[in-house]
Parts: C-alpha cells; structure tokens; sequence
C-alpha cells in the first residue's frame, strides 16, 4: 500500500509512510469507547508544510536533536502516541524525522471534494496533500477509520477491529479495491486509479 503510494508521484519513502500508518493504526485500536484521540500526519515536502502550518502550543519537540527523533524508534513512537492527545499535526520529513508536534494546518477548501461528514482534520489533510507535495495520514476521531490523501484526494482507508464487512461503504470516490487482513484485524480499502495502481 505505501509502496503504490509512494510510487504514484515519488514524493515520500515507502518505509516512512508505512512506518507513520502503523503508528496511526495503533492510536485509532488505542482509541475506544471514552477515549477517543484523533490524529494527522504530515509525511515529506517538510520545507514546504512548516511554511503552510503553525505552531497551536509551544512544540514539544523543539529543541531535541534530529537524530532524537527518528519515526522508526519505538520510544518515539511512544511519544508520539502521548503526544497525539494534543491538537495539531505532526510533520514528518520524507527521510524519517519528526520535525514537530502540535501544528495548525492552514487549510483551502478551494478544490478540495470531502465525503460530508469529515472534519477540519480530513480538511487540513485534503488540503496539504494538494497544495504541496506530502501525503497526509488521518486517525479519524469520530470512527477511528485511518484515511491517507495524496494530491487532494483520499486514496486509502484503513478500518481497525471487527466490522461487519459487507455493510461497510467506502468513503473513496471511485473505483476502488478491499484488502482484508483478518489475522491483523485490519481491511484495507485502496483508491484504483492510474495515479494509484
């Protein structure tokens, strides 16, 4: 999946966007019944989306080395995880890095097409993925589903836990495909398109 990703534009490593979903897998199965927790990530283009986001608090993850913040580190991923309780997105640089924490977007709708129902957080995610060239991860606060947008478009849907498959309606326009991984407890839902395949 982050292979085909990747792939379509070259605008991120496939290790780091598959490194960023597991961790947004892991926060959506963490978040259940009271505890629900949101997510977005920012993965490459970083010159470009630090230019177009601003701090919301001061960033917890100023100030510490790079090499501090590797996203393949287990204990920074366990920071991540806590940190995900705050507003704001993370910015993750192409390479691996989480260069910081707790980010307004500033978002256009301008040209954006959202399924109704999604929030400010899919909205920032569509947005940035189109206005530069990263690819945004959302862990959706309201059904814990991990949506990924490239170019402005969401392309994949993540679901976590047990679901009634059949009953499931994607949220991808489109012609898409459905991955179900039942040891793992997960089903992919992909975008097909020449961009995407």
């Amino acid at each position: 999946m982050a292979g085909r990703i990747c792939k379509a534009r070259g605008n991120c490593s496939p290790e780091v966007l598959e490194t960023v979903v597991e961790i947004a897998v892991s926060i959506s199965s963490y978040s259940r019944g009271d505890r629900k927790m949101g997510a977005l990530f920012v993965v490459g283009d970083e010159d470009r989306v630090m230019e177009k986001s601003t701090p919301l608090i001061l960033d917890p993850l100023a100030g510490h080395p790079r090499e501090a913040k590797d996203i393949r580190d287990a204990n920074v991923q366990g920071t991540i995880r806590e940190l995900a309780k705050l507003d704001g997105a993370f910015i993750i640089s192409a390479d691996g890095y989480v260069l910081s924490a707790a980010r307004y977007i500033e978002a256009s709708y301008r040209n954006i097409n959202l399924p109704m129902g999604f929030g400010s957080r899919h909205m920032a995610a569509a947005s940035i993925s189109r206005e530069t060239n990263a690819v945004a991860v959302v862990v959706s606060e309201s059904d814990g589903v991990v949506r990924i947008f490239d170019g402005g478009e969401l392309v994949a849907e993540i679901l976590t836990g047990i679901w009634e498959l059949d009953k499931i309606k994607p949220r991808i326009s489109g012609k898409y495909e459905k991955i179900i991984e039942r040891d793992l407890g997960l089903t992919l839902i992909m975008k097909k398109n020449e961009e995407h395949s």
